[in-house]
């Protein structure tokens, strides 16, 4: 795999797409950034991300933000909690 691709995880240990490592570190240091200060529900994530990204990053941010975010979980940086809705919390 070429060096500026990230192999992304899933974790259900489903294969996941690869993407741009540029790409990658900006979302996840975006969502990182979002579940410091409170737990969001998936469309909390996104509408916060859609809005810090906001003429930072022209590509599809609800497709970056699926993706990355199912790494982290695989990676085990970030938790669902069982709550309804379901949130996302740094583990």
């Amino acid at each position: 795999m070429p060096e500026y691709l990230v192999q992304t995880k899933h974790p259900l240990g489903k294969h996941n797409k690869p993407i741009d490592k540029t790409v990658y570190e900006l979302f996840k240091k975006s969502i990182v950034s979002a579940l410091r200060k409170d737990e969001l529900t998936h469309t909390q994530l996104l509408t916060k991300l859609k809005k810090k990204l906001k003429g930072k990053f022209s590509g599809n941010v609800g497709w970056n933000t699926m993706v990355v975010k199912l790494d982290l979980e695989a990676r085990k940086v970030i938790e669902r909690t069982r709550s309804k809705p379901e949130t996302y919390r740094l583990k």
